[in-house]
């Protein structure tokens, strides 16, 4: 069983930045990744970036272009992504998720994560 909360979420004008947070909890995380994902309205959650917990490894979707940066903190089982130069089209619910069957492997579809937090609302607007 894996434990994930986000915070973090909030309004910012374009341009802006924030940074989320996922704590994670529970079982052991070796092997695990832990992914951010995000959801518009009347759309399916699409992949943002993801690290594997052992070795750090982030990979990015095609999405933030740069923008986006997931960084993990073992010291407080929490995975962090700083979003800089925000764009109202980044507007969503973010949500933390946990692959626990992964092998390493980074999967970029939702069905793949067996554990979901229960997201962060971002909004992007002037």
């Amino acid at each position: 069983q894996v434990r994930l909360v986000e915070s973090g979420g909030g309004l910012v004008q374009p341009g802006g930045s924030l940074r989320l947070a996922c704590e994670v909890s529970g079982r052991t995380l070796s092997g695990v990744v832990v992914a951010w994902f995000r959801q518009e309205p009347v759309k399916e959650r699409e992949f943002v970036a993801a690290v594997e917990w052992n070795s750090d490894s982030p990979w990015y979707g095609g999405l933030p272009q740069g923008r986006f940066t997931i960084v993990r903190n073992l010291a407080k089982s929490t995975v962090y992504m700083q979003m800089n130069r925000l764009e109202p089209e980044d507007t969503g619910v973010y949500y933390c998720a946990a692959d626990v069957d992964s092998s390493g492997k980074i999967n970029t579809a939702a069905p793949q994560y067996d554990y979901w937090g229960p997201g962060t609302q971002v909004t992007v607007s002037s």
